[in-house]
């Protein structure tokens, strides 16, 4: 996910997502703009998903230290 963080940095966008000022400039196609859209939100929540069940694990391991040492 970094790499999404530095181009978002560099760009002031997503990519593939092109910027307000480019729409306002050029317009855009809305089933296209939609299905990137659509890509962008699975991006991230697979992502999250990843994210979290690698939190999970690190708690369940403190946890079982912790019922450990009880």
């Amino acid at each position: 996910m970094k790499d999404v963080e530095n181009y978002i940095k560099q760009n002031g966008h997503l990519k593939d997502i092109p910027s307000a000022k480019e729409i306002g400039q050029t317009g855009f196609f809305l089933a296209e703009k939609d299905a990137k859209l659509m890509q962008k939100i699975e991006e991230l929540t697979l992502y999250k998903i990843r994210r979290l069940k690698t939190l999970f694990d690190r708690v369940s391991i403190i946890k079982k230290k912790l019922d450990g040492k009880n």
